[in-house]
């Protein structure tokens, strides 16, 4: 519920001067708040748009237009598209980030949710109280069971959005793009217990355990290294796809007659980019 102790264990035992702190929105509290401004740390903060009423009466109520950080790609391979608006309510800045594609999606989901409500309603409304996915469109009265256009409404008011808080001096731009780093390395831990098979360790011995550990960071710093070079040569590739093509380019050794060849498949996707961004020949 608080970030408080992780700081703290972090700058004593590190020596860490300058921190800035990225989090989710399910770690923000009020002694993590008094205590990064008192320490006047540098934070990016997921804001809870629904439970503050900073947020939802002034930050998202504020107009403004907003600044197109990533447009809406053609192909799955193209970066989510973003758009960012900064609103500054008694001296905090927030930042609101918003995807349009996923607005729409969000809208769909509750319209069909409203459009099965309504079906219901006309056979047993009764039966929709106990419904959690129901429960919030509805509004109850003593005799009756009818749709609550006003929470409609105001869920709408989140679609495709989330808002930062923050202190930094970064732009509006910038900063959505270091919280959605957040998430990447949210996956970088997914990965590391999965894909990476660093979970579960079957070694008994202190010297394997650390091996098996360091091979799977060494992994993810290659992969950082690998995504750090795609996007200084232009390139924003989803790293299903990138895991995906490089899987399918394989080579195989022929020998006949006395000679050997080396043949490989075709490149396909994302392959030739890949090779191209860190300097190998194919």
């Amino acid at each position: 519920t608080t970030l408080v102790p992780v700081i703290k264990r972090l700058r004593s035992r590190f020596a860490i001067e300058r921190i800035c702190v990225v989090s989710d929105r399910g770690m923000i509290s009020a002694e993590t708040m008094a205590y990064l401004e008192e320490e006047k740390i540098s934070y990016i903060l997921g804001a809870r748009m629904r439970r503050s009423k900073e947020v939802k009466e002034e930050v998202l109520s504020r107009a403004g237009r907003y600044r197109e950080v990533h447009p809406e790609g053609v192909s799955a391979k193209d970066p989510s598209p973003l758009k960012v608006k900064e609103v500054i309510v008694d001296g905090n800045r927030y930042i609101v980030c918003l995807n349009e594609k996923q607005a729409r999606k969000d809208a769909a989901d509750r319209q069909a949710i409203i459009d099965s409500l309504v079906e219901k309603l006309k056979s047993n409304p009764k039966s929709l109280v106990g419904n959690k996915g129901y429960r919030k469109y509805l509004k109850l009265n003593r005799d009756t069971v009818a749709v609550n256009q006003e929470k409609i409404e105001e869920e709408a008011r989140y679609d495709g959005k989330w808002v930062l808080k923050t202190n930094t001096t970064l732009t509006a731009e910038q900063t959505a793009l270091k919280y959605k780093e957040l998430w990447q390395v949210e996956q970088v831990f997914r990965d590391m217990k999965s894909v990476l098979d660093t979970r579960p360790i079957f070694h008994k011995v202190d010297e394997t355990i650390r091996g098996h550990v360091f091979c799977s960071f060494l992994a993810l710093v290659i992969r950082k290294e690998l995504d750090r070079r795609l996007t200084k040569a232009g390139h924003c590739f989803e790293w299903a796809d990138i895991k995906q093509d490089l899987k399918a380019l394989q080579e195989i050794t022929i020998e006949d007659r006395g000679k050997t060849l080396a043949i490989r498949s075709e490149c396909l996707g994302t392959c030739g980019k890949i090779f191209q961004a860190v300097g190998v020949a194919i």
